[in-house]
């Protein structure tokens, strides 16, 4: 008989048994002078008592403010030192951190803080060609005659108190600096006990991903799923006390928050954040001014600074590992980060929000080949099974439906039983709805994708919920959206509309539609207008033939695809 399709996590090193709050409290009572926090456009650099004191008082604050145990606090802001100090506050005060990405505009964040009931929101006024500030004005203009703490919002009926980064005082909101003051002993006294009553399962964070239906999903994680994840990324890069993680990646994602932040606290390792948004040039001079033993990143990312024009006057040499996730990772890129970004030990690793994330990662001594072809072996204490339509194992070697169970398994999507059923199964398992086969030594290999997920720069999107913003045109009849490849990001969109009779309409005024509605990363590229859409016997749309014929007019070639 065949050897089965079947892989477990096997380790001496057993899963931690505490909640974030806990594991911080040991961390910082053990490492008080370590340095714990580098933020380079902030000039903030903590130890770990320092950091502590600041989350001790954030959550406190929050806790006079009238937020309880199992209240949702969303987070909207790029990478700074409120995020890590909103992140362990609110894990200390039992509270959910709901993460808001932020490229969400309007009707984004709209939904999600309406979808899983936030009470509160910590929000940066704004970055870049975001205003915040002001997209929540419009959701809520009521803000503006309402006491802080006080907001009563037609559409967003559920959220009372805003809290804006910064000292500046803005109408209707709390400053950042006056909710970290906001609490006593009484308060304090009272975050002890919670503490003492919070249990590792216990949900802690909701991270949005997108679904097939159009509408992005809650995934709810627990203490356990994410600060276990997080410990044994770091185990497997080999990070150790004192040394420094550069993280460019967003902390709103689980690559940023879980494999960044609860990485290095685990390991009693500094988080080093080199600029609000990703950007080459900061990377580059934070590495050297700091440096740093780890670099995280998309495949995009690394080429943007391989491709830096300043890149050779920097010295990398602190380097030696971090973690190249995302997509797919080109040959001839690992090539050159190994040699000239001085990381032989790059991993490359899998994963996915609902599994928080990771379930597979490449090994620091694993060949080249193997950290190319394949994103490595199954994380410890997980397991991972590949299965047919039918629901059976395959054979070794044979593709099918990746599917995880174990500690980082989510709870589920908030607020919604029907999905959260569809896909965790009976027995536990996750069902990714990725293809995928396992070698004879367990290295697996994501061979493609049963939804029709496109990947972009490392961003997830789910094309079904494009079609369904862009159904809200005036002009727009029927709307399929699929990605093509794309050299730089890895896939791009690409839109084919149907305009309503009578109606008129040009690419230019469909992208303008988007902008500011959506996150830019969700905005097609490519726009194509057609009479209709190739379709099977029984009028089912064929996505595939749509990608072809895109692929075939832009003359673009499938590289580094699986």
């Amino acid at each position: 008989m065949p050897e089965l399709s079947y892989v477990s996590g096997v380790s001496a090193k057993p899963l931690i048994g505490r909640t974030i709050g806990a594991e911080f409290d040991r961390v910082c009572a053990a490492h008080p002078e370590a340095l714990a926090l580098v933020v380079r456009h902030q000039a903030v650099r903590w130890t770990y008592g320092e950091l502590k004191a600041r989350v001790d008082a954030l959550a406190a604050g929050l806790l006079w403010l009238g937020l309880a145990p199992g209240d949702r606090v969303g987070i909207w802001a790029p990478n700074c030192a409120e995020w890590a100090i909103a992140q362990f506050a609110t894990a200390k005060a039992g509270l959910i951190l709901v993460n808001i990405n932020p490229a969400y505009r309007t009707s984004e964040a709209e939904y999600a803080l309406n979808k899983v009931g936030c009470r509160a929101l910590i929000t940066a006024v704004s970055h870049r060609t975001s205003d915040y500030l002001g997209m929540l004005r419009e959701l809520a203009p009521e803000l503006a005659g309402a006491a802080p703490g006080e907001l009563a919002a037609r559409r967003l009926p559920q959220l009372k108190l805003v809290i804006t980064l910064g000292e500046d005082r803005h109408a209707g909101c709390l400053p950042f600096a006056s909710a970290l003051g906001a609490g006593g002993a009484a308060e304090l006294a009272r975050l002890a006990e919670i503490g003492a009553g919070l249990q590792f399962d216990d949900p802690i964070n909701i991270q949005f991903t997108s679904g097939t239906t159009g509408f992005p999903k809650g995934a709810t994680l627990s203490h356990h799923n994410i600060l276990n994840n997080g410990y044994f990324v770091g185990e497997a890069i080999g990070l150790t006390a004192g040394e420094k993680l550069c993280i460019p990646v967003p902390l709103y994602h689980c690559f940023g928050m879980v494999m960044g932040n609860l990485g290095c606290l685990t390991h009693a390792a500094t988080m080093v954040y080199p600029s609000e948004g990703f950007e080459p040039l900061a990377v580059l001079e934070t590495i050297e001014a700091e440096r740093c033993a780890a670099l995280y990143g998309v495949p995009t990312m690394f080429i943007a600074i391989l491709g830096c024009p300043e890149f050779d006057r920097f010295d990398l040499s602190s380097l030696r590992t971090g973690i190249m996730a995302g997509s797919p990772c080109p040959t001839e890129v690992m090539k050159q980060v190994t040699a000239k970004m001085h990381m032989p030990e790059v991993t490359i690793a899998y994963g996915m929000t609902e599994t928080s994330p990771v379930s597979f990662q490449s090994g620091t001594d694993d060949p080249l080949e193997k950290r190319v072809a394949t994103v490595g072996r199954i994380q410890p204490h997980l397991e991972v099974k590949i299965v047919d339509a039918e629901g059976r194992i395959v054979a070794r070697g044979e593709p099918g439906e990746l599917c995880t169970r174990g500690y980082s398994v989510m709870l589920g999507y908030w607020d919604d039983a029907e999905r959260t059923a569809e896909a965790l199964d009976a027995a536990g398992w996750m069902h990714t709805g990725d293809l995928a086969t396992l070698d004879a030594e367990g290295y697996c290999n994501i061979v493609g994708r049963i939804k029709d997920m496109v990947i972009r720069g490392g961003e997830n999107v789910y094309p079904r919920e494009v079609e369904e913003f862009l159904y809200r045109h005036p002009a727009i009849q029927d709307v399929q959206v699929v990605g093509v490849p794309d050299p730089r990001y890895g896939e791009e969109l690409a839109a084919w509309v149907v305009v309503r009779p009578g109606a008129s309409l040009s690419e230019d005024e469909v992208r303008g539609f988007c902008k500011g509605q959506i996150a830019h990363y969700k905005i097609p590229r490519y726009v194509r207008f057609v009479d209709g859409f190739p379709t099977t016997v029984t009028g089912k749309v064929q996505k595939f033939a749509i990608r072809e014929a895109m692929i075939a007019e832009l003359d673009l070639v499938l590289e580094n695809t699986a």
